[in-house]
């Protein structure tokens, strides 16, 4: 049996999450919080398996129990959330940075019948069976300055994939990196589309390089120095030097697929290539860091004790793919490691 623990300061939203929560025989709702006070005090009481997390609410937000849970009495956490105003946008990405583990906007209304409550109630499942790590609290902080030292670059480029837990992941990489880099960074994150819209812009507040979300048939010699991020429902690919983003079908489920962007990158780059698989759950990455590895280019994949899920690294470490498997703290150093400086007139292309 799931006990679950549903925040939400809205009557109508908590009802009908607890309704439906409550329909699954594998579900029990043990509490029910209209605060983010509540909700931290609940759950320390209760110690359910999972919560149902809502961004805006009185007393304390959805974001400030999140990261207090988060540090002191962990707990799945999924944030049911708005993607109508930008701020709750934001918030959301806080929270997943701070360890919330997954997302689901509230229905609009134009769902088919029964739809929503299905992606519910198997969230819900899936991230109670996910074992959550200690977060400190409001361990981002602020952007730090972005310096200025004229550093460059000898690799290509740097390609990053992630899923669950991915958010707070890529920040600490990028955080690693220094700036401004004469290479461009590719990132992709698996999210749905209503959150991922605002990803590269809360990404650019949160790290000290400039992010913004990929454009097609921009040529990759026009990125360096900056963070380009997939778009949601598209696949990012690099061909003949230029990104392209493309409708093709999904890989393991997913669109935008890493292990697309990823083989796209051994075979246009190389050797050239620097490339990390983080956190996340399936396996989508692993053969295509595992082509990049085969054509030359420096492969990471995270540690099982750093993720929030060690599923993509891990069948990354067991297919070979990873030349190092690294803490998340030490990924960015590694990666601004393997792009060898060289003074800005020998910047290859």
């Amino acid at each position: 049996m799931t006990r679950v623990l549903v925040a939400d300061d809205s009557l109508t939203v908590r009802r009908r999450l607890c309704e439906v929560l409550a329909g699954d025989p594998e579900i029990e709702v043990v509490g029910e919080a209209t605060d983010g006070s509540q909700a931290v005090a609940m759950c320390a009481a209760l110690r359910p398996d999972v919560m149902t997390m809502d961004m805006m609410m009185p007393l304390m937000s959805g974001l400030s129990a999140t990261e207090y849970i988060m540090a002191h009495c962990p707990t799945p956490i999924l944030v049911v959330s708005s993607s109508a105003n930008r701020g709750e946008l934001f918030r959301t990405y806080d929270a997943l940075a701070a360890g919330a583990v997954d997302v689901l906007d509230k229905p609009a209304g134009g769902e088919a019948e029964g739809e929503w409550e299905r992606q519910l109630v198997t969230l819900v499942k899936r991230v109670a069976r996910i074992r959550v790590i200690t977060h400190l609290r409001a361990r981002l902080g602020t952007r730090p300055p972005r310096a200025a030292d004229g550093t460059r670059a000898a690799g290509r480029l740097i390609a990053l994939g992630a899923s669950t837990g991915g958010p707070g992941a890529i920040v600490e990489v990028l955080r690693g990196l220094p700036a401004p880099l004469p290479v461009p960074v590719l990132v992709l994150l698996h999210i749905d589309e209503p959150f991922g819209i605002a990803f590269a812009e809360w990404l650019d507040a949160q790290t000290p390089h400039r992010v913004r979300v990929a454009r097609d048939g921009e040529p990759l010699a026009a990125l360096a120095g900056q963070v380009v991020t997939a778009a949601p429902r598209r696949h990012l690919v690099l061909r003949q030097g230029v990104l392209r983003l493309t409708d093709e079908p999904a890989r393991h489920s997913c669109r935008p697929s890493v292990d697309r962007l990823f083989e796209s990158v051994a075979d246009e780059c190389g050797a050239g290539a620097s490339a990390c698989l983080l956190t996340g759950m399936g396996r989508d990455g692993a053969a295509g860091l595992l082509r990049i590895r085969r054509a030359g280019g420096v492969t990471i994949a995270q540690d099982e004790a750093s993720c929030v899920v060690y599923g993509m690294p891990r069948e990354a470490a067991l297919l070979g793919a990873a030349e190092q498997v690294l803490p998340l703290a030490e990924i960015g150093p590694a990666l601004a490691r393997a792009v060898q400086a060289v003074r800005p007139g020998e910047l290859r292309t």
